[in-house]
């Protein structure tokens, strides 16, 4: 495998990791109404802005040159019960299927974890489905504890999601 920073011009190849990596994982969740309307948030255009944004850092996973998932972060957006106006937060950390489980999302969460802590930020804050059990084992490895829970909405169905706070 090999890694490196997301960089303007890269908003198609990861608008279309974000979006065949939800449908390949959750899009058997949702009516088709409420997830063509959650992607289309997620153009193109919108990940082009965001790599533009000194404040988001990615970083791609590739194999054999082919990206494969990506980790984004971002100052904190989520409605996190913390007076931490530092915060960073994981937005995104997706992976295809076929990669998973062979230490990438290890590798994408120290980079993190990293670049947060690089920023100065004292702490790193994600939210995971709670229907995600591997997801949020994964996490718990890594240090997250579990805080509250959030409601992420997918078009107009509100499904329930935990945030989760790492300390840097």
């Amino acid at each position: 495998m090999d890694y490196r920073d997301g960089m303007p011009g890269d908003g198609a190849v990861l608008g279309g990791i974000a979006r065949a990596t939800f449908i390949e994982t959750f899009g058997a969740l949702y009516a088709l109404e409420d997830l063509a309307a959650f992607l289309a948030q997620g153009s193109d255009a919108a990940y082009e802005a965001e790599l533009a944004d000194p404040d988001i850092a990615v970083r791609f996973a590739l194999a054999a040159g082919i990206p494969v998932g990506f980790c984004k972060i971002g100052g904190l957006q989520l409605p996190a019960p913390t007076d931490d106006t530092g915060a960073i937060e994981v937005r995104q950390l997706y992976i295809f299927k076929p990669w998973q489980g062979v230490g990438i999302a290890d590798v994408l969460t120290r980079w993190a974890i990293d670049t947060a802590r690089g920023r100065g930020a004292r702490q790193l804050w994600l939210s995971v489905f709670t229907g995600n059990p591997r997801a949020r084992r994964f996490y718990a490895r890594h240090d997250f504890v579990e805080v509250t829970p959030y409601r992420f909405m997918v078009g107009n169905q509100a499904d329930e999601d935990i945030l989760c706070r790492r300390d840097l």
